[in-house]
């Protein structure tokens, strides 16, 4: 059962160190230009560097060559762990901003170095760092608690802040990343709380769930760092999405009233989406504001009577309740197109102007995008329509 056990571990062991990397590069130009997010990074960075002198592959290459090389990995390795724990107490203090903690927590992670590295050195000519399953810590006791006790701390005051802060957060993927990060850094205080349990007292029966612990925490970790680019990358496909939907109505009132778009349009719809010519987190904005403005143009285009007939025709077509004042637009805007590539002189004036349905109003007056957005996302369904291709004014 303990062998299945550390067995399975071992395998989430590359996994884990590989997702830790990924998530890492993946973040870094975002946590190099906002300050706020660099502790965490800079935890995670050194809990993946750590990880990775922990992989069971490297632990043999480096037991299998002579002791001086051994005990250079293990030593680097426990000194970048005490880096993730204050870059972790960094973390902490930045989320709460807590000057005193931050200045704490760069003094305490040089001291638990400086004393770890002269606990080292007096220790006997020893090899690899480690607690065995039989026999005493190598290098020493002393070594070793001095090590736990800084993970422990770390890993409590996190765990503690992420959870407070979790159930405060207004925004999901803010409550998210927090809640992932504090259950991973649980797992790795269970992790050295186990080895404490066996430096201090003999206990053996834990420890075959340390290598699950540490790598499961190493997913979880990664998880939490890639949050903000999960709601990132959903927010985009989610607006291409709403912009591939839009464009065959946006082409064809710009096609009309070329003056309203800001760019020149691309040649194709999937040349739009994946070329833009505005930054795509503005591409749903430019399309919604310039299919608006180009209805408010044709509307003058619009002859009198045309509206009332177009609610009928959609009436008799079966649409929707919900539907048909989306339908009934899309009928009026293609009269209105065809009046205006025609040539035909304006049909109304400011005094019989167009009547606008309400979700147009409420976001002309600057109320809810979303509201029109989705409104003209139904217009252009309709304009596409059976229903609007048969109706003649």
């Amino acid at each position: 059962m303990a062998s299945d056990l550390i067995a399975l571990g071992d395998a989430f062991a590359v996994p884990s160190v590989v997702c830790l990397w990924v998530a890492v590069l993946l973040r870094a130009p975002c946590a190099l230009r906002a300050p706020h997010q660099r502790g965490l990074w800079l935890a995670v960075a050194t809990a993946a560097a750590a990880m990775t002198l922990n992989l069971p592959d490297v632990v043999a290459y480096a037991m299998g060559r002579d002791p001086g090389y051994a005990h250079t990995i293990g030593l680097v390795r426990n000194l970048i762990g005490v880096l993730s724990a204050g870059a972790v107490l960094y973390f902490v203090a930045a989320a709460t901003r807590g000057r005193r903690l931050q200045i704490a927590s760069g003094v305490g992670t040089v001291l638990w170095l400086t004393v770890l590295v002269v606990l080292d050195t007096a220790a006997p000519a020893h090899g690899t760092h480690t607690i065995p399953p039989a026999g005493h810590p190598v290098p020493s006791l002393a070594y070793w608690l001095v090590l736990i006790s800084a993970h422990l701390l770390a890993n409590t005051i996190c765990v503690s802040v992420c959870w407070r802060y979790s159930r405060r957060a207004e925004s999901r993927g803010l409550a998210a990343g927090l809640l992932l990060f504090g259950l991973g850094t649980a797992l790795a205080g269970v992790f050295w709380f186990v080895y404490l349990l066996k430096a201090l007292f003999g206990f053996t029966w834990a420890l075959p769930a340390n290598p699950l612990l540490m790598n499961v925490h190493g997913l979880l970790r990664a998880a939490a760092i890639l949050v903000p680019t999960l709601f990132t990358f959903r927010s985009t496909a989610a607006d291409m999405a709403t912009a591939w939907r839009l464009w065959p109505l946006w082409r064809d009132l710009v096609h009309a009233v070329p003056h309203v778009a800001l760019n020149e349009p691309r040649a194709g719809r999937v040349l739009e989406l994946l070329w833009p010519p505005v930054p795509r987190s503005l591409l749903v904005y430019r399309k919604v504001i310039e299919t608006r403005d180009a209805i408010l143009i044709l509307g003058e285009y619009v002859a009198p009577g045309v509206p009332e007939r177009a609610r009928s025709h959609v009436t008799g077509s079966g649409v929707p309740e919900q539907r048909a004042s989306a339908a009934a637009l899309a009928c009026v805007l293609k009269e209105a197109r065809q009046a205006k590539l025609a040539g035909i002189p304006q049909q109304r004036s400011d005094e019989n102007a167009l009547e606008l349905p309400a979700a147009l109003q409420t976001s002309a007056e600057g109320g809810n995008l979303e509201g029109e957005t989705r409104f003209l996302v139904d217009v252009a369904q309709a304009y596409a329509s059976p229903a609007t291709a048969g109706f003649t004014a």
